[in-house]
């Protein structure tokens, strides 16, 4: 796992043959973190336990880069 130190408004970016995603840190709230991603429409981003409950009930209701329920 690769660790970065990030300040408020600095961005990470992560490319690839196909695209590139932008992660900005936008927050830091007591012990909650806000981060603003810029990717393709056609990359799907969820929350980590969103994406594992979508993964065991085989199904998906929003379309790609669409927001799921609860993000």
């Amino acid at each position: 796992m690769l660790v970065l130190a990030r300040k408020i408004n600095e961005q990470i970016v992560i490319s690839g043959p196909a695209c590139e995603i932008r992660i900005t840190l936008v927050a830091i709230r007591g012990d909650k973190v806000r981060l603003g991603f810029d990717a393709p429409d056609d990359v799907l981003i969820d929350r980590h336990e969103l994406h594992q409950r979508i993964q065991r009930e085989g199904r998906r209701n929003a379309g790609p880069g669409k927001p799921t329920e609860g993000s």
